[in-house]
């Protein structure tokens, strides 16, 4: 790096909000200490505990599904900086991501950029990672293989946050969650959680947990953003009552609260809807589009971009612990980290309200869920 080049730091620095943005500013409720996440900077990360334990992550978390496809190492190399760099110490990933080099470019970054003990690390097993009838799946001996196979891409002892990506609904709870415990016990797993959950589901599994003193779900990750606001209506209150933390993905709608698209018949060649079309493509429609350009307007008045002020509703709204957003290049992680030290401003919350009223969907993204039975109108 010469001298004249700015650093990540730098980039994340500048980043911040324009003089005037319409938010009000938090103090940082961090360690403590300015050092205790590399390279980062004391009162621009605001920390929560995540359910009811006492580990500690930011309110933002890196999705890494775009780790080697499309975003190649180098990229991710400085994203993963500009990440430490801005305090965020939550990282997402998946054994089923591109064949498993989404957790093995994770796991060489970490041990590149941070010590071990200051990142929490998240991975998920469920879906599909070969071609037998175990490969996939939430029953003990997939779980206990797709984590010690985990644990050998990120090059790790141990996995803070181990999630069932899918519900199983053929599979007794007391299989899973026993193979979890298990885990647990082992030393290999720290807390497990869910993610894309029915409330019911995670409600029995709490239940289970409870009567065979089971490790018990600490989390649950489902889509949630803007423009599919149902979880509201049950999982909110349900994970608010029983201490279980929230950390939905698809903050900004894949894009589409960003100003990604302008039309829902042709995508930007490198999207995730023209790359990977399928449930990618289902989710953009003329009504978000037509949000997301309401939203902008709305994110220009108050001095934030559309991406910031999307992320921001949603790691303000209740029962929300962090979002996953997931960047393709370091420049757009840097663009929105500032706003972990924002609060939402009781006017702009009322002004996304009249845009999606609470509880409500334009766009379903719980197409994915393999459960959710409500059709939205296109």
């Amino acid at each position: 790096m010469t001298a004249s080049e700015p650093t990540i730091a730098g980039q994340v620095r500048a980043a911040q909000a324009p003089s005037g943005a319409d938010v009000s500013v938090t103090a940082a409720l961090g360690t403590g200490d300015g050092d205790a996440i590399p390279g980062g900077h004391a009162g621009q990360s605001i920390y929560r505990s995540l359910g009811r334990t006492g580990m500690q992550v930011s309110r933002i978390c890196v999705g890494c599904f775009n780790f080697s496809n499309p975003t190649p190492e180098d990229e991710a190399d400085r994203m993963v900086r500009a990440a430490l760099d801005a305090g965020i110490n939550f990282f997402d990933t998946s054994g089923n991501y591109h064949q498993g080099e989404s957790e093995r470019m994770l796991g060489r970054l970490v041990a590149r950029h941070a010590p071990r003990h200051q990142v929490v690390i998240a991975t998920k097993a469920h879906f599909p990672i070969g071609p037998g009838p175990n490969d996939s799946g939430n029953s003990r001996l997939h779980l206990i293989r797709a984590c010690e196979d985990s644990l050998k891409r990120l090059g790790t002892d141990y996995i803070d946050l181990f999630q069932i990506h899918r519900a199983s609904f053929d599979i007794p709870a007391d299989e899973s969650l026993g193979a979890l415990t298990d885990l647990v016990r082992q030393g290999k797993v720290r807390y497990i959680g869910a993610s894309t959950h029915p409330a019911w589901k995670l409600m029995e599994a709490l239940a289970v947990s409870e009567a065979r003193g089971f490790a018990r779900y600490i989390s649950e990750q489902p889509p949630y953003n803007l423009l599919d606001r149902r979880i509201e209506n049950e999982l909110v209150p349900m994970a608010q009552a029983h201490g279980v933390g929230l950390i939905p993905f698809g903050p900004l709608a894949q894009g589409v609260l960003a100003g990604r698209y302008a039309t829902h018949q042709t995508f930007p060649s490198d999207s995730r809807a023209a790359r990977l079309a399928s449930i990618f493509a289902e989710r953009v429609n003329p009504r978000g589009i037509e949000v997301g350009r309401q939203l902008a307007l709305l994110a220009a008045e108050h001095g934030l971009s559309a991406a910031q002020l999307a992320l921001l509703w949603v790691i303000s709204q209740p029962g929300i612990t962090a979002s996953i957003f997931g960047p393709r290049t370091a420049a757009q992680l840097i663009g929105v980290a500032p706003v972990q030290s924002m609060q939402l401003t009781s006017e702009l919350r009322a002004a996304c309200d009249r845009l999606v009223p609470p509880g409500s969907a334009v766009t379903d993204f719980h197409n994915a869920s393999f459960w959710m039975k409500q059709v939205l109108q296109p």
